[in-house]
């Protein structure tokens, strides 16, 4: 989707995601559906909206979501080595 958003759950975030992270990966993802970087004025609420609706919803994914076997899968060695 947006590749400027980061994976906010460990392992792949040593730690727990913080709330500028969550709102970050929001903010990433209105920019790229709304198509606009910064909203103009008239649609300035709307846009602040949806960023803390989709902050929220991304907080209790984060906190709902149960990783199992979390160690971080081993390097694989080039091939010819």
């Amino acid at each position: 989707m947006c590749r400027s958003i980061k994976t906010l759950r460990p392992p792949v975030l040593p730690e727990e995601a913080t709330e500028e992270d969550i709102r970050a990966a929001a903010l990433q993802y209105v920019r790229k559906v709304s198509g606009f970087r910064e909203p103009a004025a008239h649609n300035r609420d709307v846009f602040e909206r949806a960023v803390g609706e989709i902050a929220e919803a991304t907080e209790r994914l984060l906190k709902g979501i149960e990783v199992r076997g979390s160690a971080r899968p081993a390097a694989r060695e080039p091939q010819g080595a």
